[in-house]
């Protein structure tokens, strides 16, 4: 076979560069435009009533700081899994797995979650499948689940451009739904009285709208472009197209969040706000609403968007999961036969882990409600990481060609870190516990793997006390913390030590980064990329 000049200086051997902006913007909305939209309204109204609505600016802000500097990180050193390369460029290999472990996390729990949100918005006309008193899928439910997580991945096995034709279109009609939900009910329902009766609009006051950013899935919903970043090693112009992807979609997304939000607010019939904003509980959030005000069209149209927008966003995960094992198999830590790349130009055997890893999820996280606060949990961490390795890369890697150069960095990545730190906080006990449990499950595999390395550094090691250190105080914070922990911290004093404390951890950790063993690599992937734009 002939070898292409592309072929030559791809930093990314094996996968094809076949998307265009538009497939990457289409990714990133797709990934925006999932469940999220479905269930976040109720859930986050339900945490802080009409208030909700702050909730989703603050969550929006946070995230577009963090996810600037990955659209540096990522238009200068387009990678497959990124996320998890980034921290292995500036901090080393210790930093890096418990990064990736927690991306992991998030990635796998995903395409299930997508899943759940198909069937459970289903169970209002496909018995058997969901059990709405208990807030889980039935056991033939779990089996369904099953085979739509094998379907998500199925689809990007086949090619990633078979997976662009696909979720280019697809993404289109996700958007269309929403719009028109919102449309509908600020002809048909709109009741303004709501955003001041049944409590008033802050019922239940600042720690509703914080604790909603992560509880109630606005981070989940925000932080849905992250698969376009993972892609971005199968970018036709990764430098110019991820930032302009990145920015067009955040912004369009956002507006229609908010609108999301409004609508549902002012659509809740007075009678369900008897018992107040934490009792509304639908199946189907907008597609009931819609019935009530007699617009079943709607309520059919949402209803098969309810398949089409979780499908969509499943299968874009079910693109980026892969991503993310290949990066950590490239960094050592998973076996070099998951770097395998099949005759289609797909990591196939990472397809089939991130499958069944997928799995693993439905079993501990029956439903969309169970298992959005850990993702947004461990999503919000490996976010933190983008302006630290950003910083750290323009003192270490001063010399490599920035295409987009996020202004402001010196004081928006502090800014970020604090807020990320306050979203995790904000998350609560005991989820925040859970994820510090499945972290010292990845410390310990960690360890193992450390041990056995006869070239094992402790440079990596001391590199990433910082992070060991920050994560420790933040369980234990949450714990002693009011969001759902035992108070013995009161409010605000325990959200304002998180700040205090975020801004000595951000240098830290900034500090800690150093021209690691895998700088001379990043090097050849941004010189590499730059041929490849050319």
């Amino acid at each position: 076979m002939i070898q292409t000049n592309s072929d030559q200086h791809n930093p990314n051997p094996g996968l094809k560069r076949e998307l265009s902006l538009v497939d990457l913007l289409m990714t990133a909305v797709g990934g925006l435009v999932g469940s999220g939209w479905l269930f976040a309204s109720m859930t986050a109204s339900g945490i802080a009533g009409p208030a909700a609505m702050l909730s989703w600016v603050i969550g929006g802000i946070a995230v577009i700081i963090l996810g600037l500097s990955f659209a540096e990180l990522a238009g200068m050193l387009p990678e497959a899994g990124g996320i998890i390369r980034y921290p292995r460029y500036t901090h080393g290999r210790f930093v890096s797995f418990i990064i990736g472990w927690a991306a992991m996390i998030a990635w796998a729990g995903v395409p299930p979650i997508e899943a759940e949100a198909v069937l459970q918005y289903s169970s209002s006309y496909v018995h058997g499948l969901y059990n709405a008193s208990q807030g889980s899928l039935t056991a033939a439910g779990f089996g369904v689940a099953v085979i739509l997580v094998a379907f998500f991945f199925v689809i990007n096995y086949l090619g990633v451009k078979l997976y662009a034709r696909i979720n280019t279109p697809l993404t289109f009609i996700k958007f269309a739904a929403p719009v028109l939900t919102i449309v509908a009910f600020l002809i048909v329902g709109f009741h303004p009285a709501n955003f001041s009766k049944f409590g008033g609009f802050m019922p239940y006051g600042w720690g509703g709208v914080f604790s909603a950013i992560s509880l109630g899935g606005i981070i989940f919903a925000y932080t849905g472009f992250r698969p376009m970043m993972d892609l971005a090693g199968e970018a036709r112009n990764p430098q110019r197209d991820i930032p302009l992807a990145f920015i067009i979609a955040m912004i369009g997304v956002g507006i229609l969040y908010l609108f999301l939000q409004l609508v549902f607010i002012g659509g809740v019939p007075a009678h369900a706000l008897a018992k107040g904003w934490s009792a509304v509980n639908y199946a189907s959030p907008y597609a009931n609403l819609a019935l009530a005000m007699n617009l079943s069209w709607v309520a059919i149209i949402l209803y098969g968007d309810a398949i089409i927008s979780p499908f969509g966003t499943g299968l874009v995960y079910a693109a980026g999961t892969p991503r993310g094992v290949l990066a950590f198999s490239k960094n050592g830590y998973f076996p070099k036969r998951l770097q395998n790349v099949g005759l289609r130009g797909t990591p196939s055997t990472s397809i089939i882990i991130s499958f069944l890893a997928g799995v693993a999820f439905l079993l501990p996280f029956p439903s969309w409600q169970k298992l959005v606060g850990v993702l947004s949990s461990a999503t919000i961490l490996t976010y933190m990481m983008g302006p630290v390795s950003a910083m750290v890369l323009r003192r270490t890697g001063s010399h490599m060609k920035r295409h987009y150069r996020m202004g402001g960095l010196s004081w928006l990545g502090p800014i970020g870190f604090i807020v990320g730190s306050l979203i995790f906080f904000w998350t609560g006990w005991p989820v925040d516990g859970d994820l510090g449990l499945m972290s010292l499950v990845g410390l310990i595999v960690y360890a193992v793997y450390f041990f056995r390395d006869p070239n094992h550094s402790w440079a990596d090691v001391q590199g990433g006390a910082w992070l060991v250190v920050y994560m420790a105080f933040m369980v234990l914070w949450a714990k002693l913390g009011t969001f759902g922990g035992t108070k013995v911290i009161p409010a605000p004093l325990d959200e304002i030590v998180v700040a205090i404390v975020a801004i000595p951890f951000y240098y830290w950790a900034v500090a800690s980064g150093r021209p690691t063993e895998a700088l001379e690599e990043a090097n050849q992937v941004a010189l590499d990329a730059d041929r490849l734009s050319l």
